[in-house]
């Protein structure tokens, strides 16, 4: 009987799972069950601290439009100003708030004096 020359389908799908952990060390580039093991860690991972990086990100913004508002205001805090940027229906959101804080200090200066004066 001649020799049949298989897995075909089977040698594809591991070359190309391979080429997702080519950057791993050692073994977990090499060897096929351990590939696929770290490939499932590292999407878990991947997708843990997607949400992670959201909810770090927004801590920083409140903390730099924070200090800011409190440098120069000792009676205005932040979340007073989010609370009457609410009330005044401007739709500002913390990340632009943020970046006015650390670029332009006088123009967030001026959008918390101008809420302040119609409340």
């Amino acid at each position: 009987m001649t020799r049949t020359r298989r897995g075909y389908i089977a040698h594809r799908r591991r070359t190309k799972i391979r080429l997702f952990a080519s950057s791993f060390g050692g073994t977990h580039s090499r060897l096929t069950r351990t590939i696929i093991q770290q490939k499932i860690r590292a999407l878990v991972s991947a997708h843990r601290d997607k949400d992670r990086q959201k909810r770090t990100f927004r801590r920083l913004w409140v903390t730099r439009i924070n200090a800011v508002i409190r440098e120069n205001i000792v009676s205005f805090s932040y979340n007073r100003l989010i609370n009457n940027l609410y009330k005044r229906k401007l739709l500002l959101n913390r990340k632009i708030l943020a970046q006015i804080a650390i670029l332009n200090r006088n123009c967030l200066y001026m959008i918390s004096n101008d809420i302040q004066k119609f409340l």
